[in-house]
């Protein structure tokens, strides 16, 4: 005689067949997780503002790099220029930290031309040779005073004139 199988998940016959998990009646060993804490939501502020943070540094200090025009210059080759090679520059461009020493004359056709010393980057005087350089009237603008530092970008023209194209206080 066959003994019909019974359904587990079945507990009447008259019940609707409703499907029980075999696990239902027992507890979880594993936690949930967690919704965000204030401590997570905090780190991700801090992290955020410290990314912006560099990120803003290191865009300030590219822009003010990429920005300098003077950037791919050679620096003025003074001791070449003050022993008799100058026309071995002739035509090239510079730029060199001058200090004004004195005014030598004004003509509005020509320009100004003025006496300098060259400076280091710390703002020492590193050579006591004077350079005179010939300030062209479309820079007529600008107010030279005796000990002031300049950032000037000039050519080496015929004879050895030392020609500024732009001139910067710094």
């Amino acid at each position: 005689m066959l003994v019909p199988a019974t359904n587990p998940n079945v507990e009447e016959e008259g019940e609707s067949r409703r499907v029980i998990s075999p696990f239902a009646q027992t507890t979880s060993t594993v936690q949930g997780t967690r919704s965000h804490s204030s401590s997570s939501v905090a780190l991700w502020v801090v992290s955020s503002l410290l990314v912006l943070v560099i990120v803003g540094i290191a865009g300030y200090f590219s822009y003010k790099y990429l920005a300098d025009p003077h950037r791919t210059m050679e620096q003025f080759p003074v001791d070449k220029y003050m022993s008799d090679e100058y026309r071995s520059l002739a035509g090239a461009k510079f730029k060199a930290d001058l200090k004004v020493s004195a005014d030598l004359g004004f003509k509005p056709t020509v320009g100004r031309l003025m006496v300098f010393t060259i400076q280091n980057e710390n703002g020492t005087q590193s050579d006591s040779r004077p350079l005179v350089v010939l300030i062209p009237p479309k820079l007529g603008g600008i107010f030279f005073e005796k000990g002031q530092t300049y950032l000037i970008e000039m050519e080496v023209g015929d004879g050895g004139l030392l020609n500024a194209n732009s001139c910067e206080k710094e």
